[in-house]
C-alpha cells in the first residue's frame, strides 16, 4: 500500500493541471474576444446573448443554469485534482504527433458520446435527457440547460477519455489537453447557436448548427454524435430535417 501510495504522489501533476485550467481559461477569453471583432461572430454572439437573457426571465431556467454551474464547480474541481493530474507532461513532442493526440482524444471522444447519447440518452435515461430536449430551438448557451446526471456524465466521458487513452499513449502535452478542451467545449456551444451566416467562409458553421437543431427539433431524430457527424453518416443516423426519415444522400 505504502508504494503505491508512494507511486501516486510521484506521479501526482497538480502543477501541469493547474497550469492546463489557466491555459483554457486564457484560451477562452482570447478565443472569444478575437471571435468578437468579426462583424458575423459578433452578430451571432448578440443574437445569442438575447435569446439567453429572454430564456433567463423564466424562473425554472434560471434556476436550471444556477445549479448546474453549482455541480459543474464540483466536477471541474474532481477532474482537474484528481485526474487531470496523472494525464499530463511537459515533455516536447513533434507537432504532428500533437496534431494526432488531438484527434484521436476527440474522436475517441465522440465514439462513445455517439452511443451514450443514442442508447442511453434518447433509451433508458430519456427523463434526464428531456431536460435539454425542453429547448426545441436552442441558443448557445441551452448547451448547459441539462439534468445534472447528464453534466456528470457528459464531462465524466470526456476525461475518462484522456485518462484511459493515457496509458496506452502516455501522457498528453498541456497543451493537446488545452486544445482539445477548448476545441470539445465551443464545439458543443457552438452546436446550439443560433447561427444565420450561410456563405463562405461559415457554410460549415452554419451546416453544424443547423443539424443540431434538427435533432433539438424532435426527440426522435439523429444526429447524437457532437464533435462531427461522422459516426451518424456510419450508422445511418444523419437527419437533416424531419427525423431520421430524411437521411443523407
Amino acid at each position: 500500500m505504502s508504494n503505491l501510495i508512494a507511486t501516486l504522489a510521484a506521479n501526482y501533476a497538480w502543477k501541469l493541471s493547474l497550469i492546463t485550467g489557466i491555459g483554457i481559461i486564457a484560451a477562452t477569453l482570447a478565443g472569444n474576444w478575437l471571435l468578437s471583432l468579426n462583424p458575423t461572430f459578433r452578430s451571432a454572439q448578440q443574437t445569442n446573448k438575447a435569446a439567453f437573457q429572454a430564456k433567463m426571465a423564466k424562473p425554472h431556467y434560471a434556476a436550471n443554469q444556477h445549479w448546474n454551474r453549482k455541480w459543474s464547480v464540483a466536477f471541474l474541481l474532481a477532474i482537474f485534482g484528481v485526474i487531470l493530474p496523472f494525464c499530463l507532461t511537459l515533455e516536447t513532442k513533434a507537432w504532428w504527433l500533437m496534431l494526432m493526440d488531438i484527434a484521436v482524444i476527440l474522436m475517441v471522444y465522440d465514439f462513445f458520446y455517439y452511443l451514450v447519447h443514442r442508447f442511453l440518452f434518447h433509451g433508458s435515461l430519456t427523463w434526464v435527457h428531456s431536460v435539454h430536449h425542453r429547448q426545441h430551438n436552442p441558443c448557445r448557451w441551452d448547451s448547459s440547460y441539462i439534468h445534472p446526471l447528464e453534466v456528470a456524465m457528459g464531462l465524466g466521458l470526456y476525461v475518462a477519455t484522456i485518462f484511459v487513452l493515457s496509458r496506452f499513449m502516455g501522457n498528453f502535452h498541456v497543451a493537446t489537453i488545452v486544445i482539445t478542451w477548448f476545441a470539445f467545449t465551443e464545439i458543443n456551444l457552438h452546436n446550439h447557436d443560433l447561427w444565420e451566416a450561410d456563405s463562405f467562409p461559415f457554410k460549415h458553421l452554419n451546416y453544424m448548427s443547423k443539424m443540431h437543431h434538427n435533432h433539438h427539433a424532435t426527440f426522435s431524430g439523429g444526429n447524437f454524435a457532437t464533435i462531427s457527424l461522422l459516426y451518424d453518416r456510419m450508422f445511418g443516423t444523419l437527419d437533416r430535417g424531419g427525423g431520421l426519415k430524411a437521411k443523407d444522400g
